[in-house]
């Protein structure tokens, strides 16, 4: 390419000049391209290597370009680089340009000084044309970085779908000895290069793999970064910057488990903002990655939705008039917020929406307040900002934002506002089962409704509930009330103590972020409630039976009222986020929420709790309520080590910690004491519930620790939770479930659960927020890739009765298949793959595979290699296995193919060969019994979709009452689902057509055997034998007459071919016979495109020993044993064959004649190794290998 002028002082410097003229000179650096520098003796073998190990420690860049060209005048010293290049070919071809061009025009200056002025802006001038007609995505990343991402797709084979985004300097430590190299972050993969005095080390792992990710520093690994996977450690150390190179990594792993979670993870790249300004050496990709985990933390600090994006922060003091004080921090924009976070953790926090923005100005400054701005809200409040670096544009910014924002008619209501509620259009569809406009509907928390019939109370708790209102109100008043509130250490203080029943439902809302979101989506819940009406799904019945179950014992959900609005929000929920749909222990968290909410809001708090403040925890597999199982673990052993370790023994902290987190403690402590948790957790998060989970073992580790097994620990737990009581309630007392725990004659002591959650914050206070993330990340991976071989060992399970591969084998084959579906995700042209990995499905259909795939996968791991016709057999088979021709097969119908070509038996196989061959899609119910496709067929119904048998179990049932017995329509269930049995005469009648592929697919498979010759000589008997059988077969039926026959596929081909002008008396036998005969010996000669001296040398000799005759000279008897048939006729004489469409033989013929030969019967009854071909597919994921240099053919040949 062609490079801005740069002076070269030392031009000879590691460089060899090839060509020169008097004013360019073109150059191969040493080392590179020819090998003369390695012929010279031992002395330029050295510098070779030398030049190519400085090029990978010292430069990142230069082995990308081993040639250039610099400019020279005269006798000057000085040289100017204009021009590089990665290949000859490309060099030369600017070469050539510059001699076309430039020479004769640069041999009319005068002197040097005007040549080189010219040269210079010639070459500029070339550049600025090519940046113009370059893509603008292609223009943000600088030359450098470019010209390593070409390296590293050069280097790892990357296809261009790769992207890379960053490329550190670093060491990877090889046993005892650090190779210094460069470690390359693209999107999919961590990728190693290194080349060290002639010893090259390549790594590729792919992120998916990737189960450990950690920064240490040791002593042997000093600031080192470990990469583990499930079969080995890699360690990195000196880096320039580790911690970025770190958090880049971490950024990357993510990504790669959320692609395993679900499908949204492959389109996460395209999701990212684009950035604004361009970095030296920094590809847009990590600017926008950077950008993401900014806007992360931004969004969990605040508790905003997943759609905010951070525009900018700059730091700033806010004077705070409770206080009387201006406090120091950081004010954050983004396109529907302002917030402010001070720098000291819980002095004060801020978040004021745009929408309640009424004037934003810019103030006086002093100095005592420099550049001031000033916000003031539509309900009467005024934020004053100081210190502000850049006033001017922060006011223009904000402006803008407040332009885009939609005017809000309506303001935070207070709580008297918040009773009234939008009334549900509620229509009754005929069919409906779970709506109906009888049922009665709650206009605000169910709680509230239900105290009304209570007396009231005028003791010492009603007084004590009063006086928590009245510091609430007080609270309000000086630090504000609704979404602009100030939070402080007094608002922590006044939660911890306990939120009044009437202010909680409003709290709960304001802290979770909840509200914000309820306010910009007016009518949303509606719609969702309206869209669930008379939706029977998997989610809905799942619902269904969970309503009854959801908090029996409070008096608000024995009736219907708060049986249909729970019922409402959980359908609601399950229309939004199908994905999710329905997890138990929502129905509990969601109960709770119904009490004292409105419906609307439980709705928007059951939102913000399952896709913010737990993360994954309702999904199908729990991931999230795993990950903090294992934080609570990783918390119990560095806080209780001695109590984690005997725990550990018994097996209990992963028993009793995943109900604790699920639910929010509220199955398992009595209601009036766990929902002071639920107030603690929605103002600070998961943070709470993990120390009051420390503190409760630590309250029991003297029982815990003198316990024996599993069943007395969970014991001593539940009766310790059983009895956490609020005597501050005013609430009647409400039964708990766990009360049957409580036995003995004594009652066990009481727990205030006030001070539990004093103790928890005293011991265990320390915690941080962003510490217990960084725990989850490392949790995270180990969970997500314990799930995938938890998912491996079902599915190997499931089918290992079905197949004769071993365990191990089908392992390492679902390793392979799973592969293969992951990279067609990274890679595919379109993003069909990535939406059809599905979590939610069953394990055998999470992972499924295209033709192009399969013919990969059957390529490198099927047993009948037939060279260019590998691609037309592996099409053939995999149009067999797909069964409900969606154009995709699962890893059970992948091993059922598989484990036909290598263990079956030689009429198997055959027969295996026999069904690929007919017509394509037209198997009939015949050939739907082959061995293939009756195990498909059994692998669809026993591995079918659980909500189709769900739907098939309910139709049986309902149709039990109606018509007859039971047992009749069980029966006849598992009459459909039962595996049909197969027999060879089943088979149908192949064609003429069909029969010539079957022969040259089988003269491709004997090429790389080292019987081959003998083989040639058993096939071509076998396929004399079996025209001359199909040729008596149809004289013998309908003695020569034509008759009725599925020629389909032959009709097309015959048209194609011209009629002969005059034909023999026996010319129909005989031409069939003569095309069977030419098509034999094409298929046998065929060689592959390119082939080396060696190979031409062994083909020649080994034809060489047999007479060679032309086909076109000799009929099918005419043949010899010792012939060898050579298709020298041309395509002319070929086409002069008819097929016949009235020949036809079956299975048993084929079978029969096969027996005959025992060539034949020795290769089909010969059992393949699988592991053999597996080998190689493991060695591309790690390749290390001795070289004495890279050149531009031995890294085409690493990149293949």
């Amino acid at each position: 390419m062609w490079i801005t002028p740069g002076e070269v002082l030392l031009a000879n410097a590691l460089w060899v000049s090839e060509r020169a003229n008097p004013f360019f000179i073109l150059q191969r650096r040493k080392g590179h391209g020819k090998g003369g520098d390695r012929l010279c003796g031992g002395g330029g073998g050295q510098i070779s290597l030398l030049v190519g190990t400085m090029d990978v420690v010292l430069d990142s860049s230069a082995r990308v370009a081993p040639y250039r060209i610099l400019h020279q005048t005269g006798d000057s010293q000085i040289f100017c680089s204009i021009a590089c290049g990665s290949s000859r070919k490309e060099i030369t071809e600017h070469w050539e340009w510059l001699e076309t061009n430039l020479l004769q025009t640069l041999s009319i200056f005068d002197n040097n000084e005007e040549i080189t002025t010219f040269v210079k802006g010639k070459i500029s001038g070339i550049i600025a044309e090519e940046n113009k007609s370059k893509a603008a995505l292609e223009d943000e990343d600088s030359g450098k970085f470019r010209e390593a991402e070409l390296k590293m797709r050069k280097l790892f084979g990357m296809p261009g779908e790769e992207k890379l985004v960053n490329y550190y300097s670093c060491s990877y430590w090889k046993g005892r000895v650090p190779r210094q190299g460069w470690v390359y972050l693209s999107v999919n993969h961590l990728c190693f290069y290194s080349l060290l005095l002639g010893k090259e080390v390549t790594l590729v792992v792919q992120w998916t793999e990737v189960i450990r990710l950690e920064k240490n520093a040791t002593l042997l690994f000093p600031e080192s970064v470990r990469v583990s996977t499930r079969h080995t450690e890699h360690y990195f150390s000196m880096f320039l910057n580790v911690n970025d190179t770190f958090k880049l990594m971490e950024q990357l792993a993510t990504i790669a488990m959320r692609q395993l979670l679900d499908n949204e993870g492959f389109a996460a790249d395209h999701s990212l903002p684009k950035a604004c300004k361009t970095l030296k050496n920094v590809s847009a990709l990590k600017r926008d990655l950077d950008a993401r985990a900014k806007n992360e933390r931004y969004r969990a600090l605040f508790r905003l939705t997943q759609d905010e994006r951070l525009d900018g922060h700059t730091d700033c003091t806010l004077w705070t008039p409770f206080a009387k004080m201006h406090i120091v921090g950081q004010l954050f924009v983004s396109n529907n917020y302002i917030c402010f976070c001070s720098r000291e953790e819980d002095l004060c926090q801020l978040i004021i929406p745009l929408r309640e923005v009424s004037i934003v100005e810019k103030a006086d400054s002093s100095s005592v307040l420099p550049c001031p701005v000033s916000i003031s809200t539509k309900n009467k409040m005024t934020f004053l900002f100081a210190n502000l670096k850049d006033r001017d544009f922060l006011v223009q910014r904000i402006s803008d934002f407040l332009q885009r924002t939609p005017e809000s008619g309506h303001s935070v209501s207070q709580s008297e506002g918040r009773c009234a509620v939008w009334v549900y259009p509620l229509r009754e569809p005929s069919q409906r089962r779970h709506y109906s406009p009888s049922l009665p509907t709650a206009t605000k928390g169910l709680l509230h409704i239900y105290q009304k019939d209570a007396p009231e109370e005028h003791g010492p708790k009603a007084t004590k509930e009063k006086m928590k209102e009245e510091s609430w109100n007080i609270h309000f008043l000086e630090f504000g009330r609704g979404v602009c509130m100030y939070r402080t250490s007094k608002t922590r203080e006044l939660v911890l103590n306990g939120i009044p029943e009437s202010l909680r439902g409003e709290l709960w809302l304001l802290f979770s972020g909840a509200q914000n979101e309820m306010d910009t989506h007016p009518g949303y819940y509606a719609e969702r409630v309206e869209q669930a009406m008379g939706r029977c799904t998997l989610a809905t019945e799942e619902i269904e039976r969970d309503l009854h179950r959801s908090m029996p014992e409070h008096h608000a959900f024995q009736n219907e009222m708060g049986i249909a609005a729970l019922r409402r929000v959980l359908t609601a929920y399950a229309c939004r986020n199908p994905g999710i749909g329905y997890c138990q222990a929502m129905n509990i968290v969601t109960s709770v929420l119904l009490l004292y909410c409105t419906e609307e809001e439980a709705f928007w708090l059951l939102v913000a709790l399952c896709e913010r403040m737990l993360p994954d925890y309702y999904n199908t597999r729990v991931v999230g309520a795993l990950v903090d199982q294992g934080v609570f673990e990783e918390l119990t052993r560095h806080c209780l080590p001695f109590l984690y370790e005997h725990m550990q023994e018994l097996g209990v902290i992963s028993t009793i910690s995943l109900s604790w987190f699920l639910t929010l403690f509220l199955s398992v402590m009595p209601f009036d004491s766990a929902v002071l948790l639920v107030d603690c957790f929605f103002y600070e998060g998961i943070k709470v519930i993990f120390q009051v989970a420390l503190a409760v073992l630590h309250a029991n580790m003297d029982t815990l620790l003198d316990c024996n097994d599993e069943g007395e620990a969970m014991t001593i737990l539940g009766r310790y939770l059983d009895n956490v009581v609020n005597k501050e309630t005013v609430s009647p007392p409400i039964p708990h479930l766990h009360a049957l725990l409580t036995s003995g004659d004594e009652p066990p002591p009481q727990i205030d659960v006030f001070q539990l959650i004093k103790s928890s914050c005293d011991k265990f206070g320390s915690l941080r927020a962003d510490v217990i993330e960084q725990m989850r990340f490392h949790q995270r991976l180990k969970v997500i890739q314990s799930l995938e071989d938890t998912a491996k060992r079902s599915v190997v399970r499931a089918i290992m009765t079905d197949s004769a591969f071993s365990i191990e084998e089908l392992e390492e084959l679902y390793v392979h298949f799973k592969a293969k579906h992951i990279m067609s995700c990274y890679w595919g042209a379109s993003t069909t793959a990535a939406e059809r990995h599905d979590p939610s499905l069953p394990y055998l259909e999470q992972y499924r595979i295209d033709l192009g795939q399969f013919c990969q996968l059957f390529g490198a791991l099927g047993t009948w290699p037939c060279g260019t016709h590998t691609a037309t057999l592996a099409a053939r088979l995999f149009r067999l296995l797909d069964m409900n021709k969606d154009g995709l097969i699962n890893f059970k119908e992948f091993v059922t193919g598989l484990s036909g070509m290598y263990h079956g038996d030689m009429t198997e196989k055959l027969k295996l060969l026999y069904n690929l061959h007919l017509p394509p899609g037209k198997q009939g119910k015949h050939n739907s019994d082959s061995p293939i496709t009756a195990r498909s067929t059994h692998c669809r119904h026993t591995a079918g979709h659980s909500h189709s048998q769900h739907c098939i179990q309910c139709n049986i049932l309902v149709s039990v009452s109606e018509v007859k017995d039971y047992k009749y329509y069980l029966r006849m269930w598992a009459m459909e689902n039962e595996p049909k049995k197969e027999t060879i005469k089943d088979l149908r009648r192949m064609n003429q057509e069909q029969f010539i592929e079957l022969c040259k697919t089988l003269y491709n498979m004997f090429s790389e055997d080292p019987l081959e010759q003998e083989l040639y000589h058993a096939i071509a008997t076998v396929a004399s034998l079996l025209l001359r059988i199909g040729e008596v077969g149809k004289k013998f039926t309908n003695n020569g007459a034509n008759k009725p026959t599925d020629t389909t596929n032959t009709q097309a081909p015959a048209a194609e071919l011209p009629q002969p002008e005059k034909e023999e008396p026996n010319g129909e036998s005989s031409s069939g016979q003569s095309l069977v005969c030419r098509a034999l010996a094409e298929a046998q000669l065929e060689t592959p495109p390119q082939q080396t001296s060696d190979e031409e040398v062994k083909d020649d000799t080994s034809v060489s020993s047999y007479s060679m005759v032309s086909t076109g000279s000799l009929q099918c008897e005419d043949i010899a044993d010792d012939t060898v048939l050579i298709g020298c006729a041309g395509e002319q004489q070929r086409r002069g064959s008819i097929l016949d469409g009235d020949w036809s033989i079956t299975f048993e013929q084929v079978l029969a004649s096969m027996l005959t030969e025992p060539p034949l019967v020795d290769y089909f009854e010969k059992k393949g190794d699988i592991q053999a071909r597996m080998a190689p597919c493991k060695m591309q994921r790690r390749v290390e290998r001795q070289v004495s240099s890279s050149s531009d053919h031995e890294l085409a040949q690493l990149s293949t």
